[in-house]
């Protein structure tokens, strides 16, 4: 099985720390099946070189996710997707886009909009979304 550089993108400028940015963009492609059970994943040292971050820094994200469960280390062979649980995949999926919504409204709100305007523009959303599939 080939392994697979999942496709992170890491905010140098956002509060949040690099290893939880990993660990929460991996959780998603893994919870939404872009990465399914079984997928090798890069090695520690492959990771940190890939995305400029320090050995550290990789394997904190690493260890957080194979103690949620999200993925597992075979010593000797590398680390792979895990097989997730539906209701744990539910769970993260709403909670993924609870958050990312609550971060648009606390954004629109630092702006003034009303509640009116942060509607319609969420509306403008889903039409575009909705005409592009």
């Amino acid at each position: 099985m080939k392994m697979i550089i999942p496709p992170i993108q890491l905010s140098r400028e956002s509060r949040e720390p690099i290893y939880h940015q990993i660990e929460k963009q991996l959780q998603a492609l893994i919870a939404g099946g872009q990465l399914p059970p079984g997928t090798p994943l890069p090695s520690i040292r492959m990771l940190s070189k890939d995305m400029e971050v320090s050995m550290i820094t990789a394997r904190r994200a690493y260890q957080n996710l194979e103690h949620k469960g999200f993925v597992r280390t075979i010593q000797g062979k590398g680390t792979f997707t895990a097989h997730l649980d539906s209701t744990l995949k539910q769970q993260l999926k709403i909670s993924t886009v609870y958050q990312a919504l609550e971060q648009a409204v606390a954004t629109a709100i630092s702006y003034d909009y009303t509640i009116e305007q942060i509607e319609e523009i969420m509306r403008e959303i889903l039409r575009a979304q909705k005409n592009s599939i």
